[in-house]
């Protein structure tokens, strides 16, 4: 599946709940999650702008836990973030890891993150605020097949396509910290 991505910085949570509400917006997902990257030694899919995923949900709202396998590519990294994402659920994240590592890969990261979700028509409105020890600002992701109605979404939120970025979430720490924050 291809989807489109932006990120909007600097957000006031509160704020932006207020605007799903006032969009009637559903909320779709409350979640603490860990994400749990893999690659190779040589980190051959993070150079090609990619990543295998481990991700364990624990879902707030149905008080369940979720496993699921990703790989992710960015296709494009122009006006939007196009990633191509392969995803499954499994019932174990055990298990999904000993495929990864029975690949060649192994474990490079481990990122624990709280996911908000609101769906506006076709579109996710993800808050997502992330360990500070590895991201230290909360933002928004806007996901949709849509280009047209993820821009309404960006302008509906009070935001213009200029207030988004396509870059991935690492280089956005890097300019965080270039700067001195």
């Amino acid at each position: 599946m291809k989807e489109l991505e932006v990120k909007i910085l600097n957000i006031d949570i509160e704020n932006i709940r207020k605007k799903t509400t006032e969009l009637n917006c559903v909320k779709v997902k409350e979640e603490n999650q860990i994400n749990n990257l893999f690659d190779f030694k040589t980190k051959d899919l993070l150079k090609q702008q990619g990543y295998a995923r481990i991700r364990i949900v624990q879902d707030l709202l149905h008080d369940s836990t979720k496993y699921y396998m990703t790989t992710k590519k960015i296709l494009s990294q122009d006006k939007f973030k196009i990633m191509d994402e392969n995803e499954v659920e499994i019932s174990d994240a055990i298990e999904g890891e000993k495929i990864f590592k029975s690949l060649g890969l192994e474990l490079i990261q481990s990122i624990k993150k709280y996911r908000e979700s609101y769906k506006y028509k076709n579109t996710l409105i993800e808050i997502d605020v992330n360990e500070k020890s590895f991201c230290p600002f909360p933002y928004i992701e806007i996901e949709s097949i849509n280009e047209e109605e993820l821009e309404e979404v960006v302008k509906k939120l009070g935001y213009t396509m200029n207030d988004t970025t396509s870059k991935n979430i690492y280089e956005l720490i890097e300019i965080f910290k270039s700067k001195g924050f």
